[in-house]
């Protein structure tokens, strides 16, 4: 270690001439004009160097990366007004008054606001979180513990699991098979078959996430026969999105015991109406999807609309969240069962594959 180095970086530090923070801490410190360097805590929980229960910079951590605390930004509330923007940026001061990371912004947006309520974001990968209220749950079964966000002194926390290829499945399907022109064509093509004909498809093109965390695992297309089809493909790409959820889904109720009564689902998947109704089937459990799909956006203004009074609390924003469409499982159970145990079978045959 390069002691000289070390102490040079910790007098940068000290004399504010150094610093450190994720993406929004970037943000704010140039809509301020370098006036405030904060983050968010559930922004801080993803950095491995804040101790999500004691919720502040762990010293045991700092000292083990070798990272001077000087330099690390606040850590705030998610709604809070932190501070205000340069007026030569927009004409005029504006609150700086929101933060929250990607997935926790969504679950805000979704009103999943009481322990049990989780969402499913569909985007090229999908990310399921789940509110566990203001008990940090450590998993057994693989998946992300963190903070979801904090509002008036209250810490939320919340499991998540990552899915690395959901919608990206369907542009392999465009652009590295030519089945599609579009990845709206996809839903159409699935529909020129009653079933997925026995074709099963694991899309683990980077591996498996959650909850296998399987880094040798690779894409697996099993159950092909003379008969299989595009629209067997299709339907088997689309499946197994809906697959994964239902992987990460039966790992969040184990960790949890916390039975799920509904999912609420955004992104642009979720447009896919098939999609939807298979994902309800499969999971036993409705669907919800919101008016709004850019939950993310949406749940970062709630934050932001909070602080500044704009809405008065969050009995208001439930008023205000609209539902558009719900999907009610209706597969026969026996049906759903058979299927279950395809896709399990499929991903036996996925896992592991580099290992030899």
């Amino acid at each position: 270690m390069d002691f000289g180095q070390r102490g040079r970086r910790a007098q940068k530090a000290e004399a504010g001439k150094l610093a450190f923070g994720t993406v929004d801490s970037w943000l704010a410190w140039k809509l301020t004009g370098g006036a405030a360097h904060i983050t968010d805590v559930s922004n801080a929980s993803r950095t491995l160097l804040y101790n999500i229960h004691t919720n502040e910079w762990d010293t045991e951590l700092l000292e083990l990366f070798d990272i001077p605390k000087a330099m690390l930004p606040k850590v705030k509330a998610s709604s809070e007004v932190y501070a205000e923007t340069v007026p030569t940026l927009l004409g005029s001061r504006v609150p700086v008054a929101g933060i929250a990371g990607d997935q926790q912004a969504a679950l805000f947006g979704q009103m999943c606001l009481r322990p049990g309520m989780l969402k499913h974001t569909y985007g090229t990968g999908g990310f399921m979180v789940l509110n566990t209220g203001d008990t940090p749950i450590t998993s057994k079964n693989n998946l992300l513990t963190t903070i979801a966000w904090k509002i008036d002194g209250k810490v939320t926390y919340a499991l998540e699991g990552s899915i690395f290829i959901a919608g990206a499945v369907v542009q392999w399907l465009r652009d590295g098979l030519g089945l599609i022109k579009t990845s709206a064509e996809v839903e159409r093509l699935a529909q020129t078959v009653p079933d997925n004909g026995g074709v099963y498809l694991v899309p683990a093109f980077a591996g498996l996430g959650a909850p296998h965390w399987d880094q040798y695992a690779r894409g697996t297309i099993t159950g092909i026969t003379r008969g299989t089809t595009a629209g067997h493909l299709a339907r088997a790409a689309l499946e197994g999105i809906a697959f994964q959820t239902l992987d990460v889904l039966e790992a969040m109720e184990a960790d949890s015991g916390i039975p799920v009564k509904e999912l609420r689902v955004d992104g642009g998947a979720t447009g896919d109406d098939t999609l939807m109704q298979f994902q309800a089937d499969i999971l036993n459990v409705p669907l919800v999807r919101p008016k709004i799909w850019e939950t993310t956006a949406l749940g970062a203004a709630y934050l932001a609309g909070l602080a500044v009074g704009f809405w008065k609390d969050t009995e208001e924003l439930q008023r205000q969240w609209q539902i558009e469409k719900e999907f009610r499982p209706l597969m026969d159970p026996a049906k759903v069962s058979e299927l279950k145990h395809g896709w399990r079978k499929a991903v036996g045959c996925a896992k592991g594959w580099l290992k030899g």
